[in-house]
């Protein structure tokens, strides 16, 4: 007999079963896919090369103890994702920075535009770029437009299928320019990859004697039951659609292997202007390997299909927000149900985010 049933084995489920089994309780997790880690899941492709099945996964947080947790079941690879944008037919670091400038512009007119951030803003701070599209002085008005044009409209574009105008405004103001010369994608204090692989860190969490793991095994909900749940899943999918489908964006995946030591300068490019796809990742970047190929991975978007795709990112438009928060509050009725994960709740989470919230979540459900 299970106390709590979870329904999901990634990231929110595994740390919330972790969690609860410590405390003494029973947990039953059902994990419809075939493997635990949800989209974090990675494998050992032929060649040795370790490939992260639905995407790229990287690890980075500040909050301490959200990395003391996860090192408890990992060893980890210290690892500072680099990323750059395809513009103009050179690759360009993002955030977009000092050293972008340089790739793009003559070398005067990039010191123009340094000179003038610095003269505005405080060095190594971020920028959001709708205040500099607002900003009086017109040469970071001109970068502004610049950046928004070249690297977030077409992305923009690709990712999410409708007008950048059509999105939250939230969304633009994640857009950064970075006053100064760091290429790392993230700040955070504490940036890595899983020494073993994001599958073996599963796999630890998973393993205790109070944690029952029951994979190909769908959850159905029971509104009758008095059991505890924490659900991870489509939201709109646990009450069977009964307000509609709530819109998601998909990816489709393209692996390739490459016959040659290495594919591109870092580990993602991405492509905001050109081609069908949004960006390249190659996985030797991310974890070493001793192989004369490379896998890399295209990320084409498309819109979710029910029982077709999977769901990846969450609708920020109004009118998605607006059908979740009926399913929010018809959930609201259900005093054993608890929300949590990106797709539970129909927010973006980085990784970081998610163990917090399981943390936090897992403390409110007693034995």
């Amino acid at each position: 007999m299970a106390d709590v049933i979870i329904a999901g084995a990634g990231l929110a489920g595994s740390v919330s079963a972790r969690v609860l089994a410590e405390k003494g309780a029973h947990v039953l997790v059902l994990e419809e896919r075939s493997h635990i880690g949800g989209n974090c899941y990675d494998v050992l492709s032929p060649e040795g090369i370790r490939v992260h099945q639905y995407g790229p996964h990287l690890f980075h947080t500040s909050n301490e103890d959200v990395w003391d947790f996860l090192s408890r079941f990992t060893q980890w690879t210290p690892y500072e994702h680099k990323v750059k944008a395809h513009i103009n037919g050179v690759n360009a670091p993002l955030p977009f920075n000092f050293n972008s400038l340089r790739v793009l512009f003559p070398p005067q007119e990039a010191q123009k535009f340094i000179d003038a951030l610095l003269g505005h803003y405080a060095p190594n701070t971020k920028v959001a770029i709708l205040e500099l599209k607002q900003h009086p002085n017109p040469l970071l008005q001109k970068l502004a437009d610049f950046v928004y044009e070249k690297v977030f409209v077409g992305y923009t574009a690709k990712q999410w299928g409708i007008r950048p105008e059509e999105l939250d405004g939230a969304v633009t103001a994640r857009v950064p320019v970075f006053v100064g010369e760091d290429d790392r994608y993230f700040n955070d204090t504490f940036q890595a990859v899983p020494k073993e692989g994001y599958a073996k860190l599963f796999e630890n969490l998973l393993n205790h004697p109070n944690i029952t793991l029951k994979l190909a095994t769908p959850f159905v909900f029971d509104p009758a039951s008095s059991m505890r749940v924490i659900y991870t899943g489509m939201l709109d999918r646990l009450f069977d659609y009964c307000y509609g489908e709530l819109p998601y964006r998909s990816i489709h995946l393209e692996f390739e292997t490459i016959n040659k030591i290495w594919f591109q300068d870092a580990a993602t490019v991405n492509y905001p202007n050109d081609y069908d796809f949004t960006r390249i990742t190659e996985f030797k970047h991310i974890h070493a390997a001793k192989s004369q190929k490379t896998v890399i991975l295209k990320e084409f978007p498309c819109l979710h299909v029910k029982n077709k795709t999977e769901p990846y990112y969450p609708f920020f438009t109004q009118n998605a927000q607006a059908l979740y928060a009926c399913y929010a509050n018809h959930a609201k009725q259900y005093p054993n149900l608890l929300l949590l994960g990106r797709l539970a709740e129909y927010k973006y989470y980085d990784m970081d985010d998610v163990v917090e919230k399981a943390l936090q979540t897992a403390t409110r459900v007693e034995k």
